[in-house]
This record gives structure tokens, C-alpha cells and sequence, in this order.
């Protein structure tokens, strides 16, 4: 690609990014003189974009309602992002792998000999939540983000649940690990909810148009973290406990993920972890393979009693265990 045809191109892309650019901006970004970018919007006029020049102190121009950039003409990072992109799209957890890779080798076979070069040299295996059952349908994830964008009553079957229907507000679509998740206020409930967008098979049509509520966390994905921690609020864990452990603290901080760690001497450390369950919170520790004492609280003791007793069962012979049916 020429300097003066990458040069339109770039200006293009600026163009469809804001609705104003002042001229003297645009010589900015491009790195060339105001007369250049007059030029530059002459040739793109001569091939038929529509681009108006704005007046005022500034001067500036807009490009037309309706244009659009060419669907091929990438410069080098464009076509780099479409490999990524397509490629990724296994990980995403819809259910568009085939179209994907049609969608690729279209691309490619259309692309300058140059960019077919870059686009071939991004080669990657991605992998996504395990099980087809786990797979989003693309029309159910359109459905779905419709009604989100249109504020729209949701009506769908969920699997695996009572088989009524359920009615829901959906506020937010959020998209984690290769699943995605609805956050919505459950009209039955009368609670706020999260439901996998995989289990979900919606209605037509839609309901009716809803007033949206506030999220109780700072955003949607914050508020589908702390319910996958089984836990209220965005912040923290529904059970946190502290214990000493017998290894250096510089051992075990690469591995306490959020938990904090207290250096008490050369070899031993205090641990404060959450997990969604005492259990959880023991199983956490546990990993380090090293002895610990249980600092608190109450309730991490409990557990702590209850998984020995459990432990030291599991470990007598079959034939010595009492059957609880004599």
C-alpha cells in the first residue's frame, strides 16, 4: 500500500470514530500539514464518500450518515485483530466455531498477498468451556442482547429448573471464561439473579418495555463475581478465615491468589483466605502440604474437626469400616 493510500485509509478510520474532527487535529494524527488533508478529502470525495467540511474557528470535516470504511481495506493491525478475533472465537463460548472459520479463509483469500502473509503467521489453539451443553446458540445470544439493549421483559425456560417459564428484567450481558451470563432482576423472585445464557431458551415475543434498576455492585461484572462466590455483595468472601502456616511467607504468595499473607518469622506465616465455604476455606490451605493452626474464626474450627474426623475415616481399611445399615 502507497503512503498517500495507507495516509486516506488512516483518515478514513478517523473519520468514522467521531462525528467532528477539526482539520488541524486531523494533520495531528496523520502527522502531515492541514493542505495535505484537504487534498486527501478531495480524493476520498472523488471516489464517492460523502465528506462535509464543517465551518467555524477551527474548520473541519465529517464523513457522511451511511459511510463506511471498504469491508477489505486493512492495514496491517486490522488484519492482525481479524485472525485474533476469528480465531478466539471457540474460547467464546457461542456456538460459531464453523462460521468462524469460513468467515477466516473468505478474508484471507480477498486480502493483498502481503496482509494474507501477516494474517498467516497469527496461527493459535483456543479451547472453551468444556461440553457442547456449554455452548451459547447465536440466536438465543442475540435474543438475549436485544432485550438487554431494548430494556425488553425477557420470558425463557431455564434448564434444569421447575420447566415454568421465568420472567425476568436483564440489565446486563456479561461474558466470563467461555460462558455467558445474564445479570437481570428475577420477576418471580423478586431478587436480583444471574442466569448461564446456555440454559436459557427465550420466548418470542419479547415483554414489554421495563425501567432499569441499579445493579447493587459498581458494575455487572463485579455483581456476577461475588454471586459466583456465593457470596452478597461484589466485595469479599461469604466465609474468611486466618491461620498459621509453617512455610516462609515468600512460599506461599504466589499461590494465596486474593488471600493476604503476614510474615511471622523465617519460616511461618499468617494467612487470611475466603472461599464460598468453611470446607473451601480449609481445601485452600490444605494445598500447601505443610502444618497449620487454625487462628479463626470459630467456625473455621468447627470445620477443621469435622474434615480430620472425615479424613482419618476415609483412611481405614474398607473391610474395618462399620456398615451403618447393621
Amino acid at each position: 500500500m502507497t503512503g498517500s493510500s495507507s495516509r486516506m485509509l488512516a483518515l478514513l478510520s478517523l473519520l468514522q470514530t467521531r462525528r467532528d474532527w477539526p482539520g488541524h487535529v486531523l494533520a495531528e494524527r496523520l502527522g502531515v500539514t492541514p493542505r495535505t488533508v484537504r487534498r486527501d478529502v478531495d480524493r476520498l470525495r472523488g471516489l464517492g464518500y460523502e465528506v462535509a467540511a464543517t465551518k467555524g474557528p477551527d474548520g473541519g470535516y465529517r464523513l457522511g450518515a451511511g459511510m463506511h470504511l471498504p469491508p477489505l481495506l486493512l492495514d496491517d493491525a486490522q488484519a492482525v485483530a481479524v485472525a485474533v478475533a476469528l480465531q478466539h472465537v471457540p474460547a467464546s463460548g457461542v456456538d460459531l466455531e464453523e462460521a468462524a472459520e469460513r468467515a477466516l479463509l473468505t478474508v484471507r483469500q480477498v486480502m493483498p498477498s502481503r496482509l494474507r502473509h501477516r494474517l498467516d503467521a497469527v496461527r493459535f489453539t483456543t479451547t472453551g468451556p468444556g461440553g457442547d451443553d456449554a455452548r451459547v446458540d447465536p440466536a438465543v445470544l442475540e435474543a438475549v442482547s436485544t432485550a438487554v439493549q431494548e430494556r425488553r421483559t425477557l420470558r425463557f425456560d431455564y434448564a434444569g429448573r421447575d420447566g415454568l417459564p421465568r420472567r425476568a428484567e436483564p440489565h446486563a450481558l456479561v461474558a466470563r471464561a467461555g460462558r455467558w451470563f445474564v445479570v437481570a432482576w428475577d420477576l418471580d423472585r423478586d431478587d436480583w439473579r444471574t442466569f448461564r445464557v446456555d440454559r436459557m431458551a427465550p420466548r418470542t415475543p419479547a415483554g414489554a418495555v421495563f425501567a432499569p434498576r441499579e445493579i447493587p455492585a459498581s458494575d455487572a461484572a463485579s455483581f456476577l463475581e461475588a454471586r459466583l462466590r456465593g457470596a452478597t455483595h461484589e466485595e469479599g468472601w461469604p466465609c474468611v478465615g486466618t491461620v498459621e502456616i509453617g512455610l516462609p511467607a515468600s512460599e506461599v504468595v504466589p499461590w494465596a491468589g486474593d488471600g493476604t499473607v503476614e510474615a511471622l518469622g523465617p519460616r511461618s506465616c499468617r494467612v487470611t483466605v475466603g472461599s464460598w465455604s468453611w470446607a473451601g476455606v480449609l481445601a485452600s490451605v490444605a494445598r500447601f502440604d505443610a502444618p497449620f493452626t487454625v487462628v479463626g474464626p470459630e467456625e473455621l474450627r468447627d470445620a477443621a474437626v469435622t474434615l480430620a474426623q472425615r479424613c482419618a475415616a476415609s483412611a481405614e481399611p474398607p473391610t474395618s469400616r462399620v456398615d451403618p445399615a447393621r
